[in-house]
């Protein structure tokens, strides 16, 4: 088999790999398409989570190939996704090896196979679809038909926000971010109003109130900036929510914590997918999800594929690599 492995370093190369073969309780998934996802440039990079040589892609599509001893052959030949958090606790394309290779092996229990009308090139995105199901299920509670609601970031969590918002019938999505390319999808994605926030002088708290001359009850933080999430403190209600869905690395809070205090905020951390497969999966063929993939690269070139990832070129959402 073939992978892209990571070798060291900010070091990737193709490589010819022993086929792997399931055990017990084991699918063996041949990769179809794999989305290219910034964590994947900062595992890429190097970081403490995972050493090399190592395989990444957690955003992927597949068919199963094989099953081991003891599985429901009824999957293989399926094309799927899978919810990547195994047993043991690591995830597929993290610590263990993931889409950017031909073959890998998850658990069985986890395939759920893609339903009428979701394509396979567009399949990846279900993992992020995911983290954003995963999110609204942290916020346990339902969301009012014209309440408002924030969301910041225009990546692709941030966009799929508004249209699994928009999809449950929430009417006041308002989404800000940097890139006018990408604000113009959320608007196509069921954002009533996008907000630049390179065109707004002055605090950007402040500056957003008076652009929309309100606080709001709800605001999603999803571009993970620090900077961000001490707006999001300011720009709620007393008594407000704000759900941190962002990456934020090493940074650490730097916001008073007597605003939390006395605003009575609600302060929501959530994290990756677990639990949300299934209901993603559901919502995804009734999604636009096929917006957010901007570009498919074969394989073979995916050194272009993360070149403009890398560049942060505004009009490049998701990239997919195909096998």
């Amino acid at each position: 088999m073939r992978a892209i492995v990571n070798t060291g370093p900010g070091q990737l190369e193709m490589r010819e790999l022993p086929k792997p073969e399931p055990g017990a309780g084991q699918a063996l998934i041949r990769t179809t398409f794999c989305g290219i996802c910034a964590t994947d440039l900062q595992m890429i990079a190097g970081w403490e989570r995972t050493g090399f040589p190592s395989i990444p892609g957690h955003e992927w599509s597949g068919v199963v190939e094989a099953v081991g001893p003891g599985t429901d052959r009824r999957i293989v030949g399926k094309s799927c996704v899978a919810e990547n958090v195994l047993a043991d606790g690591g995830e597929v394309g993290f610590e263990h090896p993931g889409g950017y290779g031909e073959l890998f092996l998850t658990e069985a229990r986890n395939v759920l196979p893609l339903p009428a009308g979701l394509e396979a090139a567009v399949a990846p995105l279900v993992e992020p679809l995911a983290v954003c199901v995963h999110a609204l299920a942290r916020l346990n509670r339902k969301i009012g038909v014209d309440e408002p609601v924030l969301v910041i970031g225009d990546g692709a969590i941030g966009l799929l926000l508004p249209a699994v918002l928009v999809h449950r019938g929430c009417r006041g999505v308002i989404l800000g971010g940097g890139r006018p390319g990408r604000l113009a999808l959320a608007a196509e994605l069921g954002a009533v109003r996008t907000l630049n926030h390179h065109e707004l002088a002055g605090p950007f708290a402040r500056a957003v109130a008076a652009a929309t001359g309100r606080k709001f009850p709800l605001a999603f933080e999803a571009s993970g900036s620090p900077v961000a999430v001490d707006a999001c403190l300011d720009i709620v209600e007393p008594l407000g929510t704000v759900v941190v869905i962002g990456d934020y690395g090493p940074a650490r809070a730097s916001f008073p914590w007597s605003t939390v205090l006395h605003r009575q905020a609600t302060l929501i951390g959530t994290n990756a997918s677990a639990g949300a497969w299934p209901e993603a999966v559901r919502l995804a063929p009734k999604l636009p999800l096929a917006r957010l993939v901007s570009r498919r690269i074969p394989v073979t070139q995916f050194s272009e594929g993360l070149a403009l990832v890398k560049a942060r070129d505004p009009s490049i959402v998701k990239v997919v690599l195909t096998w």
